[in-house]
């Protein structure tokens, strides 16, 4: 059994109600399928007058000769009613028997159908619930080597295949092969002869049909993996398109753009090939062995005359009736390979084992009431150290700044008090605990983060405001405006705090979008915030309305500002200065002109008086 296979069974069980019940109402349908040719027998005896008189009502023998008793058993109706109401009323009733099994089987297909049905888009939803919980939950680590475009792949369209063509599996284990069980036994019970020829079709169709689509799988994966490539061309170049367009790049990504398209062209070519072989080949040899059961039958019903035409008639209805099946077995068989491939690139994302997570012992720390301590941190993200034997101490109601050269290892320390990395030597502790001993949630509790670039989402400003405190009320949203100097603009906008900013905030400017996430921190209102170069990518004039809002939040709050504009961090109670992820400097502003350092050169570098 295919390990994608068991991976998925687990998904199902929630669901065993229906699938009883879609086997229940499968094997109906496959024994309602041959009722509706045996059916046909009875009718071509009164059409044809060929029905023996049966004036005794025949007698059950046990299951083995049930298909003797029916026939005798109708016969004995039929010569009934035709005696007593004329040969018409017995072609009235046997028309509606056949009308009535074939009413029967479609009615069984159907409720099997909607049964299945809600297992599929029930895994579906489960699938999807799991996959989002999941790639939400990963470290940021994750997403620095992976392409997001094919991990949406994954989440999107793999799933998606997944529900297609996987469950399929259901109708190829119970459906059609039960159909084809129920036929054959019909026929033998017919024709033992005749049947010998179904018995070599069937095993040397799927046979050859395996054959074609031995490949079929490896292609499906590659088809996957292009697909989620594609989809990373689509994100990165809408995402990136001022750059796009400002360096006049377009041919370049339609290059890259029709490259993959054409490789997608060529192997769903490929895949298509063998798909739409499988169907014709599969009735081709069906036809062929009809022409054979028509060629060997017609003797024994013509010459040896050991064949009742009739029943002969059934026959040829029942064998054609097994390719039916025999084909949505072949077809089925091609789309399941497709599922298994797609499920194994979903239970890829699925199974990643995520390092940053809460042990199993961790303490909810719900104050902060001493200081921050960073203890002989070493950090690299690949070969090098980003910290050296980096220690730091923060006191409660502090304020410290973290400057120096792009590379020093500033963002890192964010990204290491935040968890986003764990720290590799070394440790953080928040007033005496390790943050690693601590619930990932307690922990970003008690941060407000603002980074450089201001991520905001295509939803209203209320709605961005307040993800860091889902029950606030639009007054707090407006004081949180206030503080962050930016209730001037909202107020002015048409809709005020319902106004939609657009994709990534895109109808507002640069300063507007930093004041809404310095508002979000604010409302989320945490004993500690965490400043990533949050004036950086501002003009002057934006960054002055900027500073203003980070001013009125630091207030009485404990602060890590990591700056690149000394301008932004002069009032800060204690500057650290690095260079190669290791402190050159500390001290306050005039301490560190005066010692006339590193410090003191990045300011004249700036102007900065």
């Amino acid at each position: 059994m295919d390990e994608n296979f068991k991976k998925i069974i687990p998904y199902t069980l929630k669901f065993k109600n229906h699938i009883f019940w879609n086997v229940f109402f499968n094997i109906f349908y496959a024994l309602f399928s041959t009722l509706s040719f045996i059916a046909l027998f009875p009718l071509m005896e009164v059409l044809f007058k060929m029905n023996e008189k049966v004036v005794e009502l025949p007698k059950y023998k046990g299951l083995w000769e049930i298909t003797s008793y029916g026939k005798e058993y109708l016969q004995y109706y039929i010569t009934k009613l035709t005696i007593e109401n004329g040969i018409q009323y017995a072609l009235l009733l046997t028309v509606a028997l056949v009308i009535s099994t074939f009413l029967f089987k479609n009615a069984f297909n159907y409720f099997a159908a909607q049964h299945l049905t809600k297992i599929k888009n029930g895994v579906l939803h489960d699938l999807r619930e799991k996959m989002y919980d999941k790639i939400i939950s990963l470290p940021i680590s994750y997403y620095s080597e992976k392409r997001k475009g094919d991990v949406m792949a994954r989440m999107l369209g793999d799933v998606n295949e997944v529900q297609n063509s996987f469950f399929i599996i259901l109708e190829l284990i119970v459906k059609e092969p039960l159909t084809i069980l129920f036929a054959i036994i019909a026929m033998m019970k017919i024709s033992i002869e005749l049947t010998l020829f179904v018995f070599i079709f069937i095993p040397l169709s799927g046979f050859i049909i395996s054959r074609i689509g031995k490949s079929l799988k490896s292609k499906s994966q590659n088809v996957q993996k292009e697909n989620g490539f594609l989809i990373s061309i689509v994100e990165e170049s809408l995402g990136g398109l001022k750059v796009v367009k400002s360096y006049n790049s377009e041919g370049y990504f339609k290059s890259i753009f029709n490259n993959s398209i054409y490789k997608l062209l060529r192997l769903n070519n490929s895949i298509g090939k063998k798909n739409n072989l499988a169907s014709p080949l599969s009735e081709f040899m069906g036809i062929v062995t009809i022409a054979i059961l028509l060629w060997y039958g017609g003797n024994l019903v013509l010459v040896d005359k050991t064949l009742n035409g009739a029943l002969f008639i059934v026959y040829l209805g029942l064998a054609y009736g097994v390719l039916t099946p025999a084909k949505a077995i072949s077809k089925a068989s091609y789309q399941v390979k497709n599922g298994l491939a797609a499920a194994e690139r979903v239970f890829e994302i699925l199974e990643v084992e995520n390092t940053i997570v809460n042990k199993p012992n961790a303490v909810t720390k719900e104050t902060f009431t001493e200081k921050i301590s960073i203890e002989n941190i070493n950090f690299k993200y690949e070969a090098e150290n980003v910290l050296k034997n980096f220690s730091l101490e923060v006191p409660k109601g502090k304020t410290i700044a973290l400057v120096g050269q792009s590379g020093s290892g500033k963002s890192t320390i964010a990204n290491l008090l935040t968890r986003f990395y764990d720290v590799q030597e070394g440790s953080v502790k928040i007033d005496g605990t390790d943050i690693k001993d601590m619930t990932l949630e307690s922990l970003r509790d008690l941060m407000g983060l603002v980074t450089q670039d201001s991520i905001l989402f295509n939803d209203s400003i209320k709605n961005n405001i307040k993800l860091g405190k889902q029950d606030a009320t639009d007054k707090e949203i407006i004081d949180a405006l206030k503080v962050a100097n930016a209730y001037e603009f909202v107020a002015a906008l048409p809709n005020g705090i319902e106004t939609n900013i657009g994709d990534a905030g895109g109808k507002l400017s640069g300063g507007q979008k930093q004041r809404l996430s310095i508002a979000r921190a604010v409302l989320k209102n945490p004993p500690i915030m965490i400043l990533d170069e949050a004036t950086s990518a501002l003009d002057t004039e934006s960054e002055k309305f900027v500073q203003v809002a980070l001013e009125n939040m630091m207030q009485n709050r404990t602060s890590i500002v990591i700056a690149h504009r000394l301008s932004t961090i002069q009032k800060a109670d204690k500057i650290v200065v690095m260079h190669k992820g290791e402190i050159v400097e500390q001290g306050t502003h005039e301490e560190l002109l005066t010692l006339n350092g590193t410090y003191s050169k990045l300011v004249m570098m700036q102007s900065f008086e």
